[in-house]
């Protein structure tokens, strides 16, 4: 079976030669496990196994981004180039050979808070349903654009945690990026995209086309949970998200003697054999190293 790496020393070996491409990846841990730095190794390694880098989804909306450019300079010397948020897409010149597309976009701007029905009254709420419409077009364009240049490789990053998804902005935005742009045929996206101007543009978007089964998507999904024991102790069939991907990443910390210590354990890779052990990892400036 075909395999797209990780990136990250050691992680391919421990998962049978590495993710399967056109399905999604949950890396699920608390903040400052390590899921950023494992996105970068990922989105990074794009540039040698396909000629293009990955690019970087962030939908937090409680502040700053996750850091995924600093970790980027300086795990590979990679610098973002950053989508403005405020921007329609050019459709008049999409296809331009000059038209730069960013390869990070923070979709939303700064609320302060987790954007989930229990947390906003009914007006709050839907400014922020108009507000992920208005970003829909920014959302596609920034996806598509990035597809049909030779990209392979998405992490979306700033689904926080909530207790009910479907009650969650982030979550409801993830659905759609997900079904309707990153697997669907992209002749259709170009519709949804140019809409009544699309066959002005038809035959270039037949030209751009590329294959979403080999796209391949991570998300990173904090958890409440810091500990890797509570983790591998959640059902499986806990929310859409987990019962839909094709691998699941657990990044957590056990105890080792009186010392705390990162670890990872994989308890869903479909198609491939995958280590059942608990196995240990370190951080240092370059990312995330793997004790195969």
């Amino acid at each position: 079976m075909q395999r797209q790496t990780t990136g990250a020393p050691g992680l391919d070996e421990l998962l049978g030669g590495g993710l399967v491409p056109g399905t999604l990846t949950v890396v699920v841990g608390a903040t400052g496990i390590g899921k950023t730095q494992l996105g970068v190794h990922f989105a990074h390694a794009g540039v040698a196994a396909e000629g293009k880098s990955g690019v970087f989804f962030d939908m937090s909306s409680r502040g700053d981004s996750q850091n995924h450019a600093a970790y980027a300079q300086r795990m590979v010397d990679w610098k973002l180039t950053r989508c403005d948020s405020q921007a329609k897409p050019n459709l008049e010149d999409f296809f331009a050979t000059e038209a730069d597309y960013g390869n990070f976009l923070h979709v939303f701007d700064y609320a302060g808070k987790r954007v989930t029905k229990r947390d906003l009254d009914w007006d709050a709420w839907h400014e922020w349903q108009g507000e992920l419409n208005e970003k829909l077009a920014t959302t596609i364009g920034f996806l598509y654009g990035n597809l049909c240049r030779g990209s392979r490789r998405v992490v979306i990053d700033g689904i926080e945690p909530v207790d009910t998804p479907s009650e969650s902005i982030q979550f409801n935005l993830f659905e759609y990026v997900y079904h309707q742009v990153m697997r669907k045929d992209p002749m259709w996206v170009a519709r949804d995209l140019f809409r009544q101007k699309f066959r002005e543009h038809a035959a270039e978007a037949e030209r751009q086309a590329y294959d979403p089964a080999q796209v391949g998507c991570m998300l990173l999904q904090t958890s409440k949970e810091a500990m890797l024991d509570d983790l591998i102790s959640r059902p499986l069939d806990e929310g859409d998200i987990l019962s839909g991907a094709n691998t699941i990443i657990y990044l957590g910390k056990f105890m080792d003697g009186r010392k705390l210590r990162r670890a990872m354990y994989v308890p869903k890779h479909r198609g491939s054999a995958v280590t059942d052990e608990i196995v240990p990892y370190t951080i240092d400036d370059a990312g995330l190293h793997f004790e195969g």
